[in-house]
């Protein structure tokens, strides 16, 4: 199976980027939807972590086709050996503020839910970038383009995977 991961902070175009895939025939899905996502307990609080168990059952389930996933959540390391790729999509701090500014999801417009951004990008960010397959900068590339090298990398999941078989 062919999958990919788009992971990074709010506002760095992961969902721009699922539009523009699913627009060339993809199949994606936008982990932040609730059904894939539950509260727990973590030792600092409350954590929105994925459902494992449900993402784990949509990798079984979806054979050998491709499938582009979009998210960012505290416990997505347990699905790295599941994916082909992991891609950071990042841009620089006042591109994401700006960006959450004027999106439809309202989550970044508060004060509270911008200090929040600005903390993850100085220390989620950084162990994001260390466990990435490929780090693109949305603040230069278009969708299309992030949706090119996406491609690239599904082709070349998928090629590498034939000739594991």
């Amino acid at each position: 199976m062919t999958a990919v991961l788009l992971t990074g902070m709010s506002g760095a175009g992961k969902s721009t980027a699922l539009l523009e895939l699913a627009r060339r025939g993809y199949r994606v899905l936008d982990t932040d939807a609730e059904e894939w996502n539950e509260w727990v307990q973590a030792p600092d609080g409350p954590d929105w972590v994925w459902r494992l168990d449900r993402l784990h059952t949509l990798l079984d389930e979806a054979g050998q086709s491709p499938l582009v996933l979009a998210g960012c959540r505290s416990n997505q390391g347990a699905l790295y050996q599941r994916l082909g790729a992991v891609v950071l999509l990042t841009a620089p701090l006042p591109v994401l503020l700006e960006r959450v500014q004027t999106r439809d999801n309202p989550y970044g417009r508060s004060a509270p839910d911008r200090a929040r951004i600005a903390e993850h990008v100085g220390w989620v960010e950084p162990l994001l970038r260390a466990s990435a397959t490929l780090v693109l900068d949305t603040a230069v590339l278009s969708a299309a383009q992030v949706a090119d090298r996406v491609e690239r990398l599904l082709s070349s999941s998928a090629q590498g995977s034939a000739a594991r078989r």
